[in-house]
């Protein structure tokens, strides 16, 4: 079975791109926690912050907007000492500040998903990838996704981070051509 060569090397990381990687997310908790995610990733690889996603669930209290907003000293220092996540103080401290810009979108009206999917006019942009060669790290709709969450009070929301957010949460269909995912995807 042909994969993008990007998932080999361990089973976690096969079952993610198999499951996970590309499906269409419109949940708004689903897409906060992937982008929380992706910003913690940053200078690392999605390999290191695959294998602590459970811990990190747990930690940040399922990625509930409403809870970690709330985060003071105590829970921050209980973060910072936790093995099971990425213990660095700028990217705890962006999750807490994220969640409360992700609540003030809410306060505003704007749904979550409906914010981070317009800059694909809400439509998976449907690639046509040979190889890993072809796959940018930006395009100009993740610049655009980077900028407007900067504005709106997000913390390591850049470029890259961006455009790894909209593979990962489908709003571009990635998969490589002879990927056998590329067609599943590209049906949903």
């Amino acid at each position: 079975m042909e994969r993008c060569p990007w998932c080999e090397g361990f089973d976690l990381y096969r079952e993610y791109h198999d499951k996970e990687w590309g499906v269409p997310v419109r949940d708004d908790r689903a897409l906060f926690e992937l982008l929380m995610l992706e910003g913690a990733q940053a200078g690392l690889s999605w390999s290191t912050v695959l294998k602590k996603r459970e811990t990190y669930r747990l930690a940040f209290d399922n990625f509930d907007p409403e809870k970690i907003s709330q985060y003071g000293d105590k829970k921050i220092a209980e973060l910072l000492n936790n093995p099971g996540i990425i213990r660095n103080k700028l990217k705890v401290a962006a999750t807490i500040t994220n969640a409360k810009s992700f609540l003030a979108l809410k306060k505003e009206g704007q749904n979550f998903g409906d914010f981070v999917w317009q800059f694909v006019n809400h439509t998976p942009i449907q690639n046509n990838r040979q190889s890993m060669n072809e796959v940018p790290a930006k395009t100009p709709a993740s610049d655009a996704m980077s900028k407007a969450l900067l504005r709106a009070g997000f913390k390591f929301v850049g470029s890259t981070i961006c455009y790894a957010f909209m593979q990962a949460s489908g709003m571009v269909n990635d998969h490589l051509v002879g990927c056998h995912r590329y067609p599943e995807v590209k049906k949903i």
